[in-house]
Formats: structure tokens, sequence, C-alpha cells
């Protein structure tokens, strides 16, 4: 996945590679687990996005349980909905039978975050070890994806906020060459003006040198 290739994008990826590659996999999704709230990042199917609605509302189920524990969790959907019956009654009614949770760790300096890779199938024997050890796999290719896409978003915030900053700075020097003009001060005076200005108003200093130059243009 390229840098600025979107997350959504890059884990539906993953989990067309994951479906393709279990044999008995139908469906596939990744929660994530981010400041304490779960949500779907990707899915192969709107009804797979449902079910785990379902189990982000009861706080409960095997997508739930692999990203708040870090443990794998196989699930079937029977007649026998224990131990969680929101998830058994909406996979039923789906016509899915067997679900199976891989966890899914993101590393990250600035913000860790955690989540899982969840397979749908409709055989309610499907998934085994093996199935678990290969998904593991695919969890390392989607915490790469992400870990991509938070680094782009970042640097992205970082090109903002220098953008940002010029515009500002440019806004604050026009403005101290206004003051100067109208005055007769120097370049530390005119600043002195403005954030005089700017702590009697209790606005930021930027903005008292855009509402001077605005004032300007609409004499």
């Amino acid at each position: 996945m390229s840098a600025a290739e979107p997350l959504e994008r890059g884990l539906c990826r993953v989990t067309a590679g994951a479906v393709a590659a279990v044999p008995d996999a139908q469906h596939a999704s990744v929660t994530l687990l981010d400041g304490g709230h779960l949500s779907t990042a990707a899915s192969t199917a709107d009804d797979i996005t449902e079910i785990e609605h379902v189990q982000y509302v009861a706080g409960r189920g095997p997508c739930v349980q692999a990203a708040t524990t870090r443990s794998a969790v196989r699930a079937v959907a029977g007649p026998r909905p224990e131990p969680w019956p929101e998830f058994a009654e909406a996979a039923w009614c789906a016509g899915l039978r067997a679900a199976l949770s891989v966890p899914l760790v993101v590393a990250a300096d600035d913000e860790p975050m955690r989540g899982s890779l969840n397979l749908y199938s409709g055989d309610e024997t499907a998934f085994d070890p093996f199935d678990e050890t290969l998904m593991r796999v695919f969890t390392v290719a989607a915490s790469a994806a992400i870990c991509d896409a938070r680094r782009w978003q970042r640097s992205r915030r970082q090109v903002e906020q220098l953008e940002f900053g010029l515009v500002s700075r440019a806004d604050i020097e026009q403005a101290k060459g206004v003051l100067m003009a109208l005055h007769g001060c120097s370049a530390d005076e005119a600043f002195l003006l403005l954030a005089h200005e700017s702590q009697v108003r209790n606005t930021k200093l930027r903005e008292v040198a855009r509402e001077l130059l605005a004032s300007l243009r609409h004499r």
C-alpha cells in the first residue's frame, strides 16, 4: 500500500486477500478499537458490518473479544447461542454459521491501536488452527496498511499546520507594515501595538492582523 492510499482501500485489499486464502471463508472484515470506540474499518459485505455493529452495541461477540483480549476466537452461530446471543442471531439471519476473529495490534509511537481481522462462513465446521495461523499473516498486512495511512495523515496535518503558520506570519508582517506606515513607527513598535491589541481583546495575534488588513480592503 502506498503512503497516500486511503485506509479503507488498503484494508479492503487485505480482507479480499484473506477471503481468497482461506477456503471456507465467504466474507472478511477489520474491526478497530480506537480510544475505546469499536468500528468496522472495512468489510466485504454490508451484512458483515451490521453483524459487527450488533456486537459493538451489545459490548460482546467474537470480534469484540478478539480486539479487547488480544486472543483469537472461533464462534458458531447455531441453536445454542451462548455466550454471544446477539452475534449468533444476527449471523444466523444472514446465513452465516461460523466466525474466526484474530487479534490485530498496530504498533505506533503516538497512538497504539488494537482490533481484529474477522472471517465469516456459511459452514459451521469452518476454520481450524491452520486458518488462524494463516490469518496472522494478514494481520501483519492490515497493521502495515493502518500504519501507512496514519503516517500519511500525520504528515498531511504537519504540512497543513506549516502552511497555516506561513500564512499567519505573512498576515502579521503585512499588518506590521501598515502600522509602520500609519504611525511612522519601527517594526518592533508595530509588533508591540499588535500584541497589545491581542491581549486587550483576548484574541490571537494572527486574527488581529487579519482584521486590520480586512478593514483596509473594505475602505
